[in-house]
């Protein structure tokens, strides 16, 4: 790989002037179709993962973190085309993919000509040279899948780069933000995002190729470039039984509760078992016991009021519940294919029987808000993506309250080899990849979500049960303990539905808040969503858009 940044101004190194590696070698996968053998076939079009890439042109300032970008064109093996030109930040390691790809069947034509998209000529930034960007004109039938990136102002050659025939490509669109001449995003100036399939999940065929999109203006503009499709209904490529506990004992993240937490999480069985009660409307003073396993829990229908969960009736055992039982804690995995399949999600499901009042902080006043942010049942999650191609395990997606945040390996702190740390906040359990205090507002107000490790600490290899899998044949079947345990098919709400008076709670908190910071504060509750200004359980996983679709 070529050397990086020449500029004398340039003095302290960059991020990206080093590789990403996981800090243990991958392991040696169990035997199996076509998981990790590095190829995987689109029904008619081969395709592989490359990771090695020469330096084509950087930035040295604007996009995040004002440090630049670095592009690159990725490196392939002998028999393998171009589809496009690799970028990222360079406030991160080095670490990414672009997929190339090797014809079968007439699936992929050179280019015609190529037009230039944007240069960096005109630039008044820090910059290591001149860099050209360029979309590849593709044939009739054919759609192009990247841009290609060169320090000269001379058209590159279309010689090592391809086009894709039309059905094997899908629509893409942009998505993360990785370079713009400015220190923020301008929509209506020049940026350049990565891109992913527009249309994602289970059972839809769009694959990521890994390249990038330069626009001079991203209001309304269409994206002028595909990803590609899988046209092949194998699962060849996903990983069996085996090589599914291999990832989970390689992969499972470590979960840290803050020290301060009581509200902690524990098993389904545990919460069924220590008197969780089933109500029916319009039967509401005659409660069930719920069997440990669920299986008397009403199945399927939707969440529509007639059935919710609710904690003991008795205060000693209501109170006991509450706190949880981490001994008894368990993980729920739900593995499934992503962009067509080239990658493994691995949902990783926490339980607890209750989340915890919010704290607000006002400036330098922290405050509690009463019973603002309780409700009965939370379910939490973070997910592995990871690559069909090699096992490697690329990015870990953080659910954090009604969103989340998808953070490449580099990002992640790791511990006991490859397992990622996440950090649940105190109360709110949302999850985050790093300790201390994300604050859920702006101008210092908002809502604190605390996190720090402590002696509560939850390995989710160490216990747990994958309650879906469900690519996998019938001949693969018992890898699922139960393949859909009764509580999972059970759509409505593991909590009651309780609306607090939010003003009388406020006018609680106000009165230890200066007068100058209570209009602030009340804007910030106005704004917080209904599920925290009201006491609603949640819906199980098998509800949630992710189950069978991709992360927020």
């Amino acid at each position: 790989m070529g050397n990086y940044i020449s500029t004398s101004e340039n003095i302290k190194a960059l991020p990206i002037e080093s590789t990403f590696e996981l800090p243990s070698p991958l392991p040696t996968w169990p035997p199996g179709a076509g998981f990790g053998h590095g190829t995987v076939d689109l029904g008619g079009l081969l395709v592989c993962q490359v990771t090695s890439f020469n330096k084509v042109w950087s930035t040295l300032e604007g996009g995040p973190d004002n440090l630049g970008a670095t592009f690159f064109e990725p490196s392939v093996q002998e028999e393998f085309f171009i589809l496009g030109c690799y970028s990222q930040p360079n406030n991160q390691p080095l670490h990414g993919w672009v997929l190339a790809a090797k014809d079968q069947s007439d699936a992929l034509r050179e280019p015609i000509d190529c037009s230039l998209v944007w240069s960096s000529e005109s630039l008044k930034i820090k910059q290591d040279g001149v860099g050209y960007i360029w979309t590849p004109i593709a044939p009739d039938g054919y759609k192009a899948m990247g841009h290609i990136v060169t320090a000269s102002p001379e058209k590159p050659s279309m010689k090592k780069f391809r086009c894709v025939r039309e059905d094997f490509t899908d629509r893409c669109e942009a998505s993360t933000w990785i370079w713009g001449p400015g220190k923020r995003m301008d929509p209506s100036g020049f940026n350049v995002f990565s891109l992913r399939p527009m249309t994602r999940g289970t059972r839809a065929p769009g694959v990521a190729v890994g390249t990038f999109i330069a626009q001079n203006s991203n209001k309304g503009t269409p994206i002028s470039l595909a990803c590609l499709k899988n046209n092949s209904n194998s699962t060849s490529f996903m990983p069996n039984p085996s090589q599914i506990e291999a990832m989970i004992q390689a992969y499972s993240p470590w979960i840290y509760f803050h020290p301060h937490e009581v509200y902690l999480p524990s098993s389904v069985s545990w919460f069924f078992g220590n008197g969780a009660l089933l109500y029916k409307k319009g039967e509401e003073s005659k409660p069930e016991p719920i069997d440990p396993r669920g299986s008397n829990l009403p199945q399927g229908g939707s969440n529509d009021g007639a059935y919710w969960l609710d904690l003991p009736v008795d205060g000693k055992a209501k109170e006991r519940v509450k706190r949880g039982d981490l001994q008894s804690s368990q993980a729920y995995f739900h593995i499934k294919p992503i962009y067509g399949g080239t990658f493994t999600d691995i949902a990783i499901w926490i339980f607890y029987p209750f989340n915890g009042p919010a704290k607000a902080k006002v400036e330098f006043f922290n405050i509690s808000l009463g019973k603002i942010g309780e409700h009965v049942g939370d379910w939490e999650h973070v997910t592995l993506r990871v690559s069909n191609f090699s096992g490697e395990l690329w990015q870990v997606y953080f659910s954090e309250h009604s969103k989340g945040t998808w953070m490449d390996s580099s990002q992640v702190e790791f511990q006991n080899g490859n397992k990622a740390v996440v950090y649940a906040s105190l109360h709110g359990h949302a999850l985050y990849p790093k300790p201390g205090l994300v604050l859920q507002g702006s101008k210092g107000i908002g809502i604190r979500n605390d996190t720090a490790k402590s002696q509560f600490v939850m390995d989710t290899a160490e216990k747990y049960c994958i309650i879906a899998a469900d690519y996998l044949n019938t001949d693969n079947a018992p890898i699922v303990e139960e393949p859909e345990p009764p509580w999972l098919n059970y759509f409505r709400e593991w909590g009651p539905k309780v609306m607090y008076d939010v003003p009388r709670e406020m006018k609680k908190v106000e009165k230890f808040i200066p007068w100058t910071l209570r209009k602030a504060f009340v804007k910030l509750i106005r704004s917080l969503p209904k599920e925290v200004l009201g006491q609603e359980g949640p819906t199980g996983p098998k509800v949630k858009n992710n189950w069978s679709g991709d992360e927020a």
